[in-house]
């Protein structure tokens, strides 16, 4: 009998720590969350203080039965889920569920004890200590989880249903991702409502005494600042420079040092996987969470790489510290260590009991883990590693020059230029933080300054008016939308993923083509913001929502009752809901009246609401009459500017990759889509949420049928390697698994791709040789028949060994045309070997916080 049963979230997570606590533990995953409220029905009940109704979640009934049957042989039972507010709301319903009523200890003796062990890294350490000190379930953690579980719930039941009969069925409102759309919607109007305003610069091109000639910017006259409007004033100033004696007034020489950023809490972290990785915040997280549950390191076995990658915190242990500062002294030098560690201001909401992002072991460098990590894992691995060791990094430290001079004519015209020179590295050797838009430092480090000293006489060589216009606002990336989020106080670290993904995912926004992409809202998304900003002029509040964000806080920390906040909520909401439903317009009825006439009759359009968006109709259409007006033509809406800097930052110009004409934005009934200009001739279009084309990578291999060089492609199924040759010729580069085809003998086994995305394996002859398997084929015989090989089957249960002769494996084989086929099939030899040889891998990630409706 096992001394504990240990429940975690996800079956990687269970593998690695079932290594580091030994035979006496047997590590089980609840696959995330095992009971929420019922999907059919609000689940609360608000008039009995808001008593919630959890239910097993549909399809975790078996999972929820093997643990009951575990636990009745266990002593104890260790509730490990992850150490947050969902990590402890799910330890709580694992107690209710295995025995434990309100997830405490029990002193009985003829009862097991339950224990709550939280560990912010997976490593042998780590989790030994956490559960040679165990605690138990922290009621105000499920509180605050339990709180906004009903808070969304709250809003998500009762407001979504009057989109769906006002607007259309299939949309939804959620609490907080309602607001992140408001944002993008409200920086769209902000933008179309910019007034650009001219100004004009004036740039002289100086050369002093000794090289190299630089650029002085024109700052104001006689000492006062002066901005030049148009360019008539513009005109003015050079032609007065034209004969003006040019000199140095003042030379600025200082020393200015630029300190290294924090390691990273969560949002820093997907703002700089969008930024430098160009990384969606969803997948970033994604593999953040597998290289915290733990990656196979060859003979080292499974490890867990970085800590806990949920976290709003700056805070490093004492024992990380020592680790960095010895490999920073040793790897780069004493003079970049600081003399002591370098320590971060956190948050005031932050919580301390966590630490920041950092790899558990620096002494794993991202040289060392080449040979373990996916490309993917590699370079958010990288980033991490780099960033922690940076910001235990001395400053680095600039030499800057600040040169103003003058130029006297009829009166005395400024300039001024910056430059600096970087005298030592210090972090940046190691990490450089992403930022948004242009840097100014970045700017003066462009400029090489020749010695200068003052009153000294300079030459102009050219003066070099240009004109500008003011910018309206960027629109959000995923970087700076989290950025806005984090900054107003909206939704938490651990919920910005799933707010991104929900707004695009039902259409309220897309995003402009390239890396990078800029949202902007659709018609469907600006109308639905309209609509409950309008109705919901508290619950949709950005500040409104940051403050309920604090609440949790208070609620999580214990002062504040959850039920109070809920009531608090709760009477606003239900008043604004009372006023939504007697006020909210149904467009679906709307005919807004325009100027436009009727081609067939005549009579003046409407802009009516159909499924996929406004149009207009003739007015004097009418239901019942069968002879009445059915005119409808398309409206045009306004689409975003991608002649600005959001197509900019891609390429420029996107061109069709059939016939290599331009690609111009376009609108559909279903949306936003690019178009080839050559219709109809040429047909290519892409939607906006797929990729550009991504051109062929050269390699350094050589084809071996005709010796041109092999090139790395990007198609429908992924990349894949073939010779540069193509269409002359047709070699492609296959993964072979070293077994000889069991039906022709003649052919190699290969890894295939389907359509839909999942690979199987067959015979590389193929039209010629039509074998297919599901399952990998190894290079092993079988012990028990003699087959010639045996194949790798992955189950939920793990990865098995079978025989192809196993009735199980037959079955599942894709069928065979024939009946020659059938027969050798239903006369094969029968095998029932079958051995298990890996624990199963995390193929369902648990969810995180539901903050979204």
């Amino acid at each position: 009998m096992a001394k504990g049963l240990v429940i975690v979230e996800s079956p990687a997570k269970a593998k690695t720590i079932q290594k580091y606590l030994g035979k006496g533990y047997e590590v089980e995953a609840s696959l995330g969350h095992i009971k929420d409220l019922p999907k059919k029905g609000l689940g609360v009940d608000i008039e009995n203080n808001f008593d919630t109704e959890y239910v097993v979640i549909p399809g975790k009934e078996k999972v929820v039965a093997k643990l009951k049957k575990l636990a009745k042989d266990a002593d104890a039972i260790y509730l490990a889920p992850d150490p947050d507010r969902e990590g402890e709301a799910i330890a709580a319903h694992l107690a209710e569920e295995l025995g434990d009523g309100d997830g405490k200890k029990k002193k009985k003796t003829d009862s097991k004890p339950f224990y709550r062990v939280t560990f912010n890294e997976i490593t042998k350490k780590a989790v030994q200590e956490a559960f040679a000190k165990p605690r138990e379930i922290d009621r105000n953690l499920v509180d605050a989880q339990q709180t906004r579980r009903i808070l969304d719930r709250l809003v998500g039941f009762q407001v979504s249903p009057l989109l769906w009969d006002k607007v259309r069925r299939g949309l939804s409102a959620g609490r907080v991702q309602t607001v992140a759309l408001r944002l993008i919607v409200e920086r769209e109007r902000e933008i179309k409502a910019f007034v650009s305003k001219e100004y004009w610069t004036i740039d002289a091109h100086l050369h002093g005494q000794k090289p190299p000639d630089f650029d002085a910017r024109f700052t104001g006259i006689d000492g006062e600042k002066l901005e030049v409007g148009n360019e008539e004033e513009s005109k003015k100033i050079v032609d007065q420079l034209d004969n003006a004696e040019w000199s140095v007034r003042s030379v600025d020489n200082r020393e200015r040092r630029r300190n290294a950023a924090a390691p990273f809490t969560t949002s820093k972290f997907q703002q700089d996987a969008s930024r430098k990785l160009g990384m969606s915040v969803k997948r970033a997280m994604m593999i953040a969470q597998h290289l915290y549950e733990g990656v196979e390191l060859g003979e080292e076995g499974t490890v867990g790489l970085i800590t806990y990658m949920r976290t709003d915190s700056t805070r490093v242990s004492n024992e990380a510290l020592t680790e960095v500062r010895e490999l920073i002294g040793t790897s780069y030098g004493p003079q970049f260590l600081p003399e002591s560690p370098n320590v971060y201001k956190q948050k005031k909401d932050a919580q301390g009991a966590h630490e920041a992002i950092r790899p558990s072991s620096v002494a794993h460098t991202p040289d060392d883990l080449k040979a373990y990590l996916k490309d993917d894992e590699m370079k958010v691995y990288k980033l991490i590693w780099q960033r922690f060791v940076a910001s235990q990094m001395a400053p680095a430290v600039f030499d800057q020059t600040t040169v103003d001079i003058d130029a006297k004519a009829d009166r005395t015209y400024n300039f001024r230029v910056t430059g600096s020179v970087l005298k030592f590295e210090g972090f940046l050797k190691v990490y450089e933080e992403s930022k948004e838009g242009k840097d100014e430092e970045d700017d003066a480090l462009k400029h090489k300054l020749p010695p200068l000293v003052e009153g000294q006489t300079l030459t102009l060589k050219a003066i070099k008016p240009e004109q500008h216009f003011t910018e309206p606002p960027p629109r959000y990336n995923e970087a700076s939308l989290v950025k806005e989020l984090e900054e107003q106080g909206i939704g938490r670290p651990s919920t910005y993923a799933a707010i991104l993904s929900t707004i695009q995912d039902r259409g309220y926004v897309q995003k402009t083509p390239g890396r990078g992409g800029k949202f902007f809202p659709t018609e469907i998304g600006m109308v639905v913001t309209d609509l409950l900003v309008a109705n919901f002029k508290d619950i949709f509040d950005t500040k409104f929502t940051s403050r309920m964000e604090e609440e949790l806080d208070e609620v999580e920390d214990g002062q504040k009752k959850w039920t109070d906040t809920l009531k608090e909520f709760y009477d606003k909401f239900e008043t604004n809901l009372d006023y939504a439903q007697k006020h909210m317009e149904n467009i679906k009825r709307m005919e807004k009246p325009t100027d436009e006439k009727c081609e067939r009759c005549g009579s003046p359009l409407v802009i009516k609401w159909g499924k996929h968006g406004s149009f207009y109709a003739c007015s004097s259409y009418d239901k019942k009459d069968p002879n009445s007006c059915t005119f409808t033509k398309e409206n045009p809406i306004d689409l975003p500017d991608l002649d600005t800097a959001d197509v900019q930052e891609t390429e420029q110009e996107e061109y069709c990759e059939n016939c290599g004409r331009g690609m111009v934005l376009k609108r559909g009934r279903f949306g936003q889509f690019m178009a080839c200009t050559g219709y109809p001739e040429c047909k290519t279009t892409r939607r906006l949420d797929q990729a550009k084309k991504i051109p062929d990578v050269p390699l350094d291999e050589k084809c071996p049928e005709c010796t041109r060089p092999l090139v790395l492609r990007h198609g429908r199924f992924g990349e894949f390697v073939s010779c540069s040759g193509y269409p002359e010729c047709k070699w492609i580069k296959q993964n072979f698994v070293g077994v000889k085809c069991p039906q022709c003998k003649e052919g190699e086994i290969v890894e295939k791709k389907a359509r839909r995305g999942n690979f199987f394996y067959g015979c590389a002859r193929y039209p010629k040789c039509d074998f297919t398997s599901a399952n990998k084929p190894v290079a092993q015989p079988c012990p028990k028949c003699g087959s010639e090989y045996v194949l790798e089957k992955k189950l939920k249960s793990g990865t098995y060994l079978t025989c192809p002769n196993n009735k199980a494996t037959a079955s599942e084989e894709p069928k065979r045309r024939g009946k020659k086929k059938a027969a050798e099939t239903e006369n094969a030899v029968k095998c029932d070997y079958s051995v298990k040889i890996a624990e199963p891998e995390n193929t369902d990630e648990p969810e995180k916080s539901a903050d979204v409706a």
